[in-house]
């Protein structure tokens, strides 16, 4: 018994308690449009886990070379994206996909558009490793950190005066930030969601009926409207074709033979260019793409058809309802 007390000790001793938030938990916003979030049990935000996340993800000390931020690919004042079909890492690498917004990619099932991370806390500490974004490595990135004085004091203020910085406490910290970036209230929530019946215009009340109708657009089977809310996304995977080389052949073949997440339309209109290779610079672009029925190939979804039946007034009205999806953004 006492050497299993002993073992017992020396156990506790040796293995750390989880790194908890010090301030009072804060109450995240639900915008008119939007479900109420749901936060991870062992990462609660706080007015400082969330300031620290801000600093965080606005720091060029997560790249190998002091050159890049999270803010750069995702710029606030570019709806959080960087307006670029592939955004450009460190020493000038492109990149193979398209940026996209943090604006309510709290609410994503996976994140990246492969799926590849199912948590923001997991999605933060990818681009930090990544050879063609940030370029760094786990210890480098923890030493620039580590060896800075103005963002230790923040995790103190945020974790205590003992905090040891990790990585992984990075992510939490930015994924704390990144879950008060929602955005909601728009003339489409206005109109459905707050009964006001002069928030969308004739052309985009027009636009959401070929949106929803399934005989005409059938958008809305892919990017769902709920009876509370709307999240515009059924958080699956779907292959559209985007990305064939003139051979007919897929160069990206994503998370299963060429699919890719449903993306949040909301606030589309600020977020081009489109598709997950931003091969698309406009909405008309992507209303044509569909009236085409997109890239034929072996594995393309069963749900896209050609809506070629759509007139030039519908194709009109569809981008005009796309348009009404911006609502406020976070300040």
């Amino acid at each position: 018994m006492r050497h299993l007390l002993l073992l017992c000790l020396l156990f506790t001793a040796c293995t750390a308690p989880p790194t908890k938030p010090v301030g009072k938990t804060l109450i995240l916003p639900t915008p008119l449009g939007l479900p109420r979030l749901r936060v991870p049990a062992d990462n609660p935000p706080t007015a400082e886990t969330v300031a620290l996340g801000k600093q965080l993800f606005e720091s060029k000390l997560l790249s190998v070379d002091n050159s890049l931020a999270c803010a750069n690919c995702h710029n606030p004042q570019l709806a959080f994206t960087d307006q670029q079909p592939v955004s450009t890492g460190v020493r000038g690498q492109k990149g193979k996909r398209n940026a996209p917004t943090i604006l309510n990619a709290a609410y994503n099932a996976d994140q990246f558009w492969d799926g590849r991370a199912r948590t923001l806390e997991d999605q933060a500490s990818g681009p930090m490793m990544n050879s063609l974004e940030m370029g760094h490595s786990l210890e480098g990135v923890e030493q620039a950190i580590n060896g800075n004085a103005e963002m230790m004091s923040l995790f103190r203020t945020a974790y205590g005066p003992r905090v040891k910085v990790t990585v992984n406490l990075m992510a939490k910290a930015i994924a704390s930030y990144e879950r008060t970036i929602v955005s909601g209230n728009s003339p489409f929530d206005k109109y459905v969601y707050g009964k006001q019946m002069d928030a969308l215009s004739p052309a985009a009340r027009r636009g959401m009926g070929v949106f929803t109708d399934a005989a005409r657009g059938n958008c809305a089977v892919c990017h769902t409207i709920e009876e509370t809310y709307a999240l515009f996304s059924d958080q699956k995977f779907h292959n559209l074709g985007v990305g064939l080389n003139p051979a007919g052949e897929l160069t990206d073949l994503g998370k299963e033979q060429g699919k890719f997440r449903t993306p949040i339309l909301r606030n589309v209109a600020l977020t081009a260019p489109y598709m997950h290779d931003g091969s698309l610079k406009t909405l008309k672009d992507v209303v044509d793409f569909y009236v085409g029925g997109g890239n034929a190939n072996p594995y393309l979804d069963k749900e896209i058809k050609a809506l070629s039946h759509l007139t030039k007034q519908e194709r009109e009205d569809l981008v005009t309802f796309l348009e009404s999806l911006t609502g406020d953004l976070p300040k």
